[in-house]
């Protein structure tokens, strides 16, 4: 026998079937709001997996395509690799879950998501967050949660709880916030240049949602959880800490890790290394969790020092910023190229135009979105951190940097009509030292403004990051943290925007949630930052966009036609179309509306091909004046093609003042010529004469 539990939620009905199907994992949740239905499973290993010092766990969603009624494409005919938007989804379901695990924690955890169906009214990412959670929740797997999700969007003006995929892709807010029963504890969002007072509105809006979804999970658990497991812990021994602070001093250890010099702190921990090692040779158990001890060691320090004496390793103020650098045009020829650098962080930025037609096809769940216009990449080699490793292609972390930067630019970017153009922009990495991601928006922003594409407002991003002490009002905000600060410290609260407002937000945390004033101090902590980013650094390399594109970007003319007239552009079998590309060498791109685009590097040529065009389009008035080709001869006269696929007549008796016997005695095959349009004959076709163009 199973049990079903609901909810209304939002004005839905939210239901989970616990013991239906699934038995055998540690947790199995069948989840179900409105149409939506999702399977999430939570499943643990019985031991720990040997050699590592972190936590195993992986989050996966499925997107089947039978959920939206869709037979995959390609030759395969099954779903393969995961969607970005899987991804995407994957890691937000994780970054909420994964600190409410016990730290000491080395069994494999894998928490899988199955969209089975899917309702637009009730989107299947929230539907899988809640059952990861509940699945978790009700396992035998150690985890200490509940934490619930919900999302923000907007409508008119006006917070929508939950919303529907429409509003979700439609609106000006797009935010996730997931909370244990205390504290905010992941934030995710997209805005349209949003106010901090706005965004702090809609987290805690979503806070005060998921505290009803927790005592929901309470409940369930209360009737239905099982009792968690015992685990082998991986904690490192006290007695080996207290046998290292006898080899390195805290005081040692303070001066191998305080340094701005990234390569220098790791050589001092090299010798650090080296020397206990050469220690505890003779005790092998030892040795096997030296390397964790080590680094729990420069935590403990680098945290001390932060909290209690307000001193980082680079030794900056807690609200200062590294050394900032920006130029424009680093790389010939290409389209657009911009490079930041904050510190011993550094983005090189190239933006790519093109015409429409090439945005990129997307085929997910989500019918509102078929294409993207814009499309942000973001690579981190080996070397940009000085370590050897074989590219294997983008990860999640590469998509989820690169979604958040590319969020963070798509409220500035200008509508399709006014910048007909499809834009790539590709960050590359050179150097990592902390928020490579903040630093590719900002190198990006600049990136588009040198390619010419008209942004409404300069968009630039920071990380702001937090060490805590015992209790909630112990703590310290640190401005644009580096990478140790990062690995060390308990957060990562990024955040980008404009002079007006908030356009992404992106919070990981190491901790059980955040407190309001703390997640106050990191939004106001941030628009400091990003402003004084923007006018100290990235407006002096280029203050605004260029008022075109550079030289070897393509160009691109708009014209509107009758779209009854598309048919006349194509021709049969795209023959009309095809002639005028061949002629010109441009591209054209016809949309259903009638909206032509032409797109070429060739100013000269693009005129030819909209004149083509035009010519095409236009009803034909007694008087007009065309240039054309003589293409055929006839007894009675010769017919002009004046456009690809368009022809007229000239009777022999209007090729010449005088009287001519022969039409091949004025003219023969090749020949351009100038006529006037004499309208429409009784057969329908076009009339032309050549003797009457003076007088026209």
């Amino acid at each position: 026998m199973y049990k079903t539990y609901s909810l209304e939620l939002a004005g839905r009905t939210l239901s989970v079937d616990i013991g239906r199907v699934g038995k055998q994992a540690n947790g199995c949740a069948f989840m179900h709001y409105g149409d939506t239905t999702v399977l999430s499973t939570a499943t643990a290993s019985e031991k720990p997996r040997d050699g590592i010092d972190f936590f195993p766990c992986s989050v996966e969603y499925e997107e089947k395509l039978y959920s939206v009624g869709k037979i995959p494409g390609g030759f395969n005919k099954r779903e393969g690799k995961a969607s970005e938007n899987a991804v995407l989804t994957s890691r937000v379901i994780d970054r909420p879950m994964r600190p409410l695990f016990p730290k000491d924690y080395r069994n494999d955890v894998t928490l899988n998501n199955m969209v089975m169906s899917v309702d637009p009214e009730c989107r299947p990412e929230l539907v899988a967050m809640l059952g990861t959670s509940i699945a978790t929740c009700i396992s035998d797997i150690p985890f200490d949660g509940p934490c619930a999700m919900t999302q923000i969007g907007m409508k008119d003006g006006e917070f929508v709880v939950n919303p529907g995929q429409l509003v979700w892709d439609k609106g000006d807010l797009r935010m996730t916030v997931a909370s244990t029963a205390e504290k905010v504890i992941m934030i995710e969002a997209g805005a349209n240049e949003l106010p901090e007072a706005k965004i702090l509105e809609a987290i805690y809006m979503a806070h005060e949602v998921n505290q009803t979804i927790i005592k929901f999970i309470n409940e369930i658990v209360a009737e239905v959880g099982k009792p968690k497991h015992t685990y082998e812990s991986c904690a490192v021994p006290q007695e080996l800490f207290d046998e290292i602070k006898k080899i390195v001093t805290p005081e040692e250890m303070e001066e191998a890790v305080f340094t701005d010099e990234k390569q220098v702190r790791e050589e001092n921990i090299r010798n650090i290394t080296a020397k206990l090692e050469e220690a505890f040779a003779e005790n092998e158990e030892w040795l096997a969790i030296l390397p964790d001890a080590i680094y729990q060691y420069q935590k403990k320090t680098v945290r001390k020092m932060i909290l209690k004496d307000h001193k980082r390793p680079d030794g900056r103020a807690l609200d200062q910023i590294r050394p900032l650098a920006a130029e424009v045009d680093i790389i010939p020829r290409v389209h657009g190229s911009a490079m930041f650098t904050r510190g011993q962080t550094q983005i090189c930025n190239v933006c790519t135009l093109a015409p429409l037609s090439e945005v990129q096809k997307v085929d997910g769940l989500d019918e509102n979105i078929t294409s993207k216009r814009y499309m942000h990449h973001y690579n981190f080699p080996s070397y940009s951190v000085g370590e050897t490793k074989v590219s294997r292609g983008p990860g999640r972390r590469e998509i989820g940097h690169g979604a958040l930067a590319e969020r963070a630019l798509l409220p500035v970017l200008p509508s399709e009509e006014e910048f007909p153009y499809a834009i790539r922009t590709v960050s590359e990495t050179f150097e990592s030292n902390g928020s490579t991601s903040m630093a590719s928006t900002c190198s990006s922003c600049m990136s588009l403004m040198a390619a010419g594409v008209p942004i409404k407002r300069m968009v630039a991003g920071i990380s702001c990051g937090l060490v805590t002490g015992d209790t909630d009002d112990d703590y310290v905000l640190l401005t644009d943290i580096q990478g140790l600060e990062d690995f060390f410290g308990d957060m990562d609260f990024k955040v980008t925007g404009t002079t007006e407002g908030i356009t992404a937000i992106q919070m990981d945390i190491k901790i059980h949630g955040l407190t309001r004033p703390i997640v106050e101090g990191a939004i106001a902590r941030c628009r400091e930052a990003r402003i004084f980013i923007m006018d100290n650094c990235m407006k002096k390399a280029i203050a605004q966009p260029r008022p075109e594109v550079g030289e070897f970007a393509p160009k691109i003319i708009s014209l509107q036609i009758d779209p009854d007239k598309i048919g006349d552009v194509v021709g049969q079998r795209g023959k009309t179309i095809n002639e005028i590309i061949a002629r010109t060498g441009v591209k054209i791109d016809i949309t259903d509306d009638g909206m032509v685009s032409v797109c070429g590097t060739d100013r000269e040529m693009m005129d030819q091909a909209v004149e083509m065009i035009q010519i095409i389009t236009t009803e034909f008035e007694q008087g007009q004046i065309f240039t054309g080709k003589v293409v055929s001869i006839k007894e009675f006269g010769a017919f002009i093609e004046f456009a690809p696929g368009k022809e007229g007549m000239v009777h022999i008796s209007k090729i010449a003042k005088e009287r001519i016997n022969h039409v091949e005695d004025v003219l023969t095959l090749g020949d351009k010529v100038t006529v006037v349009c004499l309208g429409k004959d009784k057969m329908g076709r076009i009339s032309f004469s050549m003797k009457d163009v003076k007088q026209a």
